[in-house]
């Protein structure tokens, strides 16, 4: 049934760029990804979403009807607008509902939350995985890897975000397994394993033994030190601007020695990001 719906959906809604500012956004557009049947398209359209809108219509469109009134009345008492705040919460809403089901049941609706058609249930999916404190960071690790390598930016977002208090809880564990992930074939997945770690991040807490002595991270940094996907590029420069704000010579230093060893177009952009903060010597 919801495949059949999905096909009145017309090519121009479906291949739209998307608008730029809240207010252009086609009320069309606004009703279907708050029903779960439309993704978002970029940033502006992803922060639009109303996520307690969009539960009610998932927990009916799931047949749990009856659960809907004290999850959403809980989630409404809470009064958080942020959406860092409020996707976490959902997730821990989902994982308490999923842990009173009989086991069978467990992974059906999980699975049915993962692989849906909306980014946005596809982000608490993956925040489920970070706010399960029975999981080891080897389990979540492997249970997020589908969410780092999502084609939506949203969830790929969402699931560094959702692993992030994990990954700082245990540094030297977390570095040293995301050892294979910087090598993997798939920059997502590259890129993955450098954000998750960036010392100051972005709508995230900071990582405070990074933040101090970010030479811990630098085997993962050189590993991608000449990536041939933009998208782990930006991520390595990034993370290096992030070190430079509290150890600004080590930055200089590596930034350095990477040029040193490499004459790659790949190194010079990283590098050039990585020192965009530092004031330039003449």
């Amino acid at each position: 049934m919801n495949n059949e719906k999905a096909m009145f959906i017309s090519d121009s809604i479906l291949y739209r760029k998307g608008a730029r500012k809240l207010s252009d956004i086609p009320n069309e557009v606004i009703d279907l990804i708050h029903m779960g049947k439309l993704e978002t398209v970029n940033l502006t359209e992803w922060l639009v979403v109303d996520h307690i809108v969009l539960l009610q219509n998932v927990l009916n469109e799931l047949g749990l009807d009856q659960e809907s009134d004290p999850i959403l009345d809980r989630l409404k008492h809470l009064n958080e607008k942020k959406i860092m705040k409020i996707i976490p919460a959902i997730a821990k809403e989902w994982l308490s509902l999923i842990a009173r089901l009989a086991e069978e049941e467990q992974s059906k609706l999980y699975d049915k939350l993962a692989a849906h058609p909306s980014d946005s249930v596809r982000c608490w999916a993956a925040f489920i995985i970070g706010v399960d404190q029975r999981l080891s960071l080897v389990e979540k690790l492997a249970s997020i890897r589908p969410f780092a390598a999502d084609h939506h930016f949203g969830v790929r977002e969402i699931a560094w975000m959702a692993l992030r208090e994990s990954i700082s809880n245990d540094l030297v564990g977390a570095l040293h397994l995301l050892e294979d992930w910087v090598r993997d074939h798939d920059a997502n997945i590259r890129r993955f394993a450098i954000e998750s770690t960036r010392p100051r991040g972005v709508w995230a807490k900071h990582i405070a033994k990074l933040k101090e002595n970010p030479a811990m991270a630098l085997s993962l940094l050189e590993a991608v030190n000449s990536d041939d996907a933009k998208y782990v590029q930006d991520s390595v420069g990034n993370w290096m601007n992030d070190a430079s704000k509290t150890n600004p010579e080590w930055v200089r230093a590596i930034c350095n020695d990477w040029l040193e060893r490499s004459k790659a177009k790949e190194t010079k952009r990283i590098v050039a990001k990585a020192l965009r903060s530092l004031p330039v010597f003449r």
